[in-house]
């Protein structure tokens, strides 16, 4: 007679392979050779379809494919036969999708769990138990919310692309210069390792949670576009140095005015930080970046960065070339301060930038 754990893993191997069913459209009867055979490609181009998306590829001759796989074979085939893009160009496409939706798709679970386990006062194991019991119901939901969100971000990149570029009439800029000119900034938050030391995973959830919800909120609502979060720091864009301006104020100001410095250095205020917000250093700078691979590169990427090393709590520093374009808006204000050797960048004239209204 079965014990209670073996009727548990056939429980759970049923319960998998039909969410395997479900979400992959059905069961997995291809090889790896039937993909390029249908597609009339080469296995290799098959293969490498795989390693891009970050999914490992089988023995070729492995039915282990549906026919939805071999669905995005083809379109993806078809990028090249049809509308003439570089394969190597289809790969990094390719490459884009399979590291965001695998972001994303951990993401999701994990905040599935969170709720789970919170919702129904659940150990970590059976909230992720529960969560895959119920992912073939809630993954449309989560499908369509993704297509929408991707088409909505594809319009507000096309407007934007209308509105920089479309009355350009000449070659532009030296093409051997970085093309696009943004407004560059960095939020880092002071004292990250010691604020996190103590915190549980529950403290430590929520305390990250604050900080990028709230930055990604000051960003948003300012016109500008996160980058992307790095563990403890936010990178941002904006199309004007005006606007990062506002942005950098802004995030200053949000990430820090409801700090109790008194609270955080006594007896258990790691944990009533976790409930707040931390103070940020802020670091600006307008000039040109390359952007690839939804990240943005270049040398004033560096020296935001490195402007947020010396930066105080709660306060922006902008470089002079920054303060020189900012210095005609009544807005802000500009105070200069001495210069400060930067790692990997030289002796720089930093500028302190605060608002006029405070």
């Amino acid at each position: 007679m079965p014990d209670d754990r073996s009727q548990d893993l056939d429980f759970l191997e049923s319960t998998v392979g039909e969410l395997d069913a479900e979400l992959l459209g059905g069961p997995r009867t291809l090889s790896a050779h039937d993909l390029a055979e249908r597609a009339g490609i080469d296995i290799d181009v098959v293969r490498g379809f795989w390693t891009t998306m970050g999914l490992p590829h089988a023995d070729p001759d492995e039915p282990v494919y549906t026919e939805r796989d071999a669905d995005a074979i083809d379109r993806a085939a078809a990028l090249v036969r049809e509308h003439g893009l570089d394969l190597r160009t289809v790969l990094t496409v390719t490459r884009a999708l399979g590291h965001t939706s695998d972001r994303l798709a951990l993401w999701q679970v994990e905040a599935l769990v969170e709720d789970m386990a919170g919702r129904y006062e659940l150990d970590d194991t059976s909230a992720r138990l529960l969560v895959l019991d119920r992912l073939a119901s809630l993954a449309p939901v989560l499908e369509a919310q993704l297509v929408h969100s991707y088409r909505r971000q594809l319009a507000a990149i096309a407007g934007r692309y209308a509105a920089e570029f479309g009355q350009l009439r000449d070659p532009g800029p030296d093409r051997s210069v970085l093309p696009l000119a943004r407004a560059v900034g960095f939020a880092d938050m002071v004292s990250f390792t010691r604020r996190t030391a103590g915190l549980g995973s529950t403290d430590l959830s929520l305390f990250v949670q604050r900080f990028e919800a709230a930055a990604r909120d000051v960003v948003s609502a300012n016109g500008g576009r996160v980058v992307k979060t790095i563990g403890d720091a936010i990178l941002f864009v904006a199309d004007s140095a005006a606007t990062g301006a506002v942005i950098a104020l802004g995030l200053a100001d949000a990430l820090g005015k409801e700090l109790d410095v008194d609270r955080e250095t006594t007896t258990g205020g790691l944990f009533e930080g976790a409930r707040g917000v931390t103070p940020v250093r802020v670091g600006l700078v307008w000039g040109r970046v390359l952007s690839r691979f939804g990240d943005v590169f270049g040398p004033d990427v560096n020296l935001a960065a490195r402007l947020t090393d010396i930066a105080d709590p709660s306060t922006v520093l902008v470089d002079e070339a920054t303060a020189a374009v900012l210095a005609a808006d009544p807005r802000f204000v500009l105070e200069p301060r001495p210069a400060r050797r930067l790692a990997g960048i030289g002796s720089v004239a930093p500028v302190r930038l605060r608002s006029a209204e405070a």
